[in-house]
């Protein structure tokens, strides 16, 4: 600090420079005395006192810039770090990190699929830029979607899989860009059910996500489609009490789907949820049986969802405490 014993008039050391950093500033609703420190107060007092003005004139001078520069410095600071974090809110829609590949997106739920939420709400063009497999339905439930190496399908109750126009809305779908992680052979598989058992068997975890993607010949295909609806829409147990049923023997083609937690009841199928389109990307549907034999299954496990939900509409008042497990076990099988 300053020696008080020093008559030279010109002692302002490292010190005094950092004390009188808090000299008062004309700045509107600031009191000088507030920023004055008591060391810095006494300081100039005595400087006074000694009629040192040289001194004095020499302190303030050097520190006259150091606490408004540093103010300055501090509130743009201050003021770019909202401003950032405003932008990056405005600009998110979804992920954007380099894990988008591991993502499960959906729209909607399943739960409001089946209390009759048809409305379609995202379209198909939007839809594909979230990923490049998966399934799903359309606007008003017409058909059964698949999609497949970036192209989108709709399985009519014609049993005819059309290319789907990117304006074309889906009220539900779930779909991931597929890169798998593992293979499965399966030798034979008679059933829906013991495909399902050799594939847990072979799931590291059953607490995430799995795309399914099976290319082959199959003994036996049992698929459906069911018709576009009208108002008032009935629930889903009932509309598929119309659907069409398409039977394949010793098809080619592609199974595409989910197997999902059971925690996530009501929001997506638990367990399996496939669907199949030929080869010739002519024909498939919703899966209600399946026979696999001498055939590689592929998995993508994939750990993250997200869930894109209707803003407007049926959804915002549909009740959906209920439990519908046993609707979604007919509407399934």
């Amino acid at each position: 600090m300053i020696d008080e014993d020093n008559d030279s008039g010109q002692d302002v050391s490292i010190g005094q420079e950092f004390l009188c950093a808090q000299k008062p500033l004309s700045l509107p609703g600031f009191s000088p005395n507030y920023l004055f420190s008591p060391a810095s107060r006494k300081l100039v007092g005595t400087a006074r006192r000694r009629n040192r003005l040289s001194s004095d004139v020499v302190l303030m001078r050097k520190c006259r810039y150091y606490p408004l520069s540093m103010i300055i410095l501090i509130l743009a600071v201050l003021a770019a770090i909202p401003a950032a974090n405003a932008s990056e809110r405005e600009s998110y829609s979804g992920p954007t990190t380099d894990q988008d590949r591991e993502v499960l997106f959906q729209v909607s739920t399943i739960d409001a699929l089946l209390l009759a939420v048809y409305d379609g709400i995202l379209p198909v063009g939007e839809l594909k830029e979230r990923g490049d497999f998966g399934i799903g339905t359309f606007d008003k439930l017409e058909g059964e979607m698949v999609v497949v190496d970036g192209v989108c399908y709709q399985v009519r109750i014609d049993g005819v899989a059309y290319i789907v126009p990117d304006e074309v809305t889906t009220p539900f779908a779930t779909v991931t860009f597929f890169d798998p992680d593992e293979t499965v052979l399966v030798e034979k598989a008679g059933n829906m059910t013991e495909l399902g058992e050799i594939l847990e068997a072979s799931f590291p975890s059953e607490n995430v996500f799995y795309a399914i993607r099976i290319n082959g010949t199959f003994p036996y295909v049992k698929t459906r489609s069911v018709p576009a609806q009208e108002e008032p829409y009935p629930l889903l147990v009932d509309a598929v009490a119309n659907q069409t049923v398409f039977e394949f023997e010793d098809a080619s083609g592609t199974v595409v789907g989910f197997w999902s937690p059971e925690f996530v009841d009501g929001i997506n199928v638990p367990g399996y949820h496939l669907h199949f389109i030929t080869d010739d990307r002519k024909a498939g549907g919703h899966i209600l049986d399946l026979q696999v034999e001498g055939t590689l299954v592929e998995l993508d496990l994939t750990p993250s969802i997200f869930m894109a939900l209707p803003t407007e509409g049926d959804f915002f008042n549909v009740d959906l405490t209920g439990d519908l497990s046993a609707d979604l076990e007919k509407v399934e099988k």
